[in-house]
C-alpha cells in the first residue's frame, strides 16, 4: 500500500512539472557578463532553483563546519 501512495506522489509532481512547462513556454533573455542566454521562462525557473538547492546546501555545510570548529575545546 505504502508503495501506491510513493508512486502516487511521483505521479502527481511529474504532471505539476509538465503543467508548469507547459504554461511557461514563452522566451527569456537572460544578460550576464559577456553572454546572452535565450531560454523559456520555465527552464529559467527550473535552473535558478536548482542552483539555489546546491548553493544553499553548500553555505549549510560550511556554516555547520565552522560551529563545530567553534565549539571545540582548545587544546
Amino acid at each position: 500500500m505504502k508503495r501506491y501512495v510513493y508512486m502516487f506522489l511521483i505521479a502527481l509532481a511529474v504532471i505539476i512539472l509538465l503543467v508548469f512547462k507547459i504554461q511557461n513556454l514563452s522566451a527569456v533573455t537572460v544578460s550576464f557578463p559577456g553572454a546572452d542566454f535565450t531560454m523559456p521562462v520555465s527552464f529559467l525557473i527550473l535552473g535558478v532553483y536548482a542552483l539555489g538547492m546546491l548553493t544553499g546546501s553548500s553555505v549549510y555545510g560550511l556554516l555547520r563546519s565552522w560551529t563545530k570548529g567553534a565549539l571545540q575545546k582548545p587544546q
